[in-house]
């Protein structure tokens, strides 16, 4: 039994949030300087940028170690404002989720990172989706979301710094 293309590039996106989901997980959760619930959201964007750029470079240097120059530097246009974006906006998810619930319980906390890796996945499977399987035009829409992704993201990163221990 065979994967249509859609369920491959869902694969891909979640295969790809869970590693960045893990990556926060193991190195940032539990440290002394993520004291605060804006910190969740910085220490998850450090590491979706640093995942852009690797998958970045791996993917310029396909067109360059076959000699087209042109190529390569279109890739690494399209790549940087695409893929970078939707890299950083959808482990921001996983950031924003357990900043706002910073303060409660252990358990809505593993709830709150399941949400926001469940939206991490949903918006970067949207995208490759309608990027890599769809037509010039459903990039742009896919191009023109995810800026728009990136506003809301913005939007909640000034929610976040608002969220403050509840008070008995």
């Amino acid at each position: 039994m065979g994967y249509d293309l859609h369920t491959k590039y869902i694969l891909f996106a979640a295969v790809e949030e869970v590693l960045k989901f893990l990556v926060f997980i193991i190195i940032a959760l539990n440290i002394k300087t993520n004291n605060e619930p804006i910190d969740a959201m910085m220490y998850c964007i450090t590491i979706a940028l640093g995942f852009a750029a690797m998958e970045n470079i791996l993917f310029v240097m396909g067109p360059f170690a076959n000699g087209n120059v042109v190529a390569a530097l279109i890739t690494g246009n399209l790549r940087a404002i695409g893929a970078t974006l939707v890299h950083t906006v959808s482990t921001a998810c996983i950031g924003f989720a357990y900043g706002y619930l910073f303060y409660k319980n252990k358990f809505l906390k593993v709830i709150g990172l399941g949400f926001g890796l469940a939206a991490g996945i949903a918006l970067h499977s949207l995208f490759n989706i309608f990027v890599i399987g769809g037509s010039s035009m459903d990039t742009l829409r896919a191009f023109t979301w995810i800026w728009g992704a990136v506003v809301i993201m913005i939007v909640l990163f000034e929610e976040i710094k608002l969220v403050r221990p509840r008070e008995v």
